[in-house]
């Protein structure tokens, strides 16, 4: 099987499950905001309803068409099996880590942006899952996917997309801000456990258990 058929295939699956989970990201951003919010700041209730949900969609979807247009880099055969490789890692890697944060946080999810953020009624700090290893799990999955998505299409839409995506981390800290003043003390002592973004390496050493 020569590369270029291999690349082929990735990019084909690559599509099909992006789009399909960015339709599940769509739904459950929808089906969320329907749900009553214990705290909402006024910029996060007027831009996170369902018709900017639905345009800003659309928007992203119409600006990633025009710029699918790739880069103009000859690479030969090693760098871009390493890029298939890294690339591939990367995106399927990070869509699984997003799933598994949605589905962590179940009836806690709810959009943000970074002007404003909701949280759910009868919130709760969730804890578990990819959660007990890092704050910001699905944020840090649509960064890697990014980045994969880069390194596999080489297009200028996805450079777009990946430079934008850094900007979760001012989203990221907006709402840790919102989380300290609704769970104190619960977030603190979480907080201090847990990093932001990259999980801790913990080595065990002889006589633990």
């Amino acid at each position: 099987m020569t590369l270029d058929v291999v690349d082929r295939a990735m990019r084909n699956l690559g599509a099909v499950v992006g789009l399909g989970i960015l339709a599940i990201a769509v739904m459950a951003m929808l089906l969320s905001v329907r749900r009553p919010a214990a705290r909402e700041e006024a910029v996060a209730r007027r831009v996170l309803g369902p018709p900017v949900l639905v345009v800003s969609t659309v928007l992203f979807l119409a600006i990633g068409a025009l710029l699918w247009r790739p880069i103009p880099v000859d690479l030969s055969p090693w760098p871009r099996a390493a890029l298939l490789l890294i690339g591939s890692l990367l995106f399927f890697g990070g869509l699984m880590l997003y799933l598994m944060g949605m589905r962590s946080l179940g009836e806690m999810f709810a959009p943000s942006t970074g002007f404003g953020v909701r949280l759910q009624a009868a919130h709760r700090l969730v804890t578990t899952g990819p959660y007990a290893y890092v704050r910001h799990p699905m944020y840090l999955g649509v960064i890697a996917t990014a980045l994969g998505t880069f390194f596999l299409y080489r297009t200028w839409a996805s450079l777009l997309f990946a430079a934008a995506m850094f900007g979760l981390i001012v989203r990221a800290r907006r709402e840790e801000r919102m989380l300290a003043e609704e769970f104190p003390d619960e977030w603190a002592v979480y907080a201090s456990r847990v990093p932001a973004w990259l999980p801790r390496l913990r080595i065990r050493r002889k006589g633990d258990t």
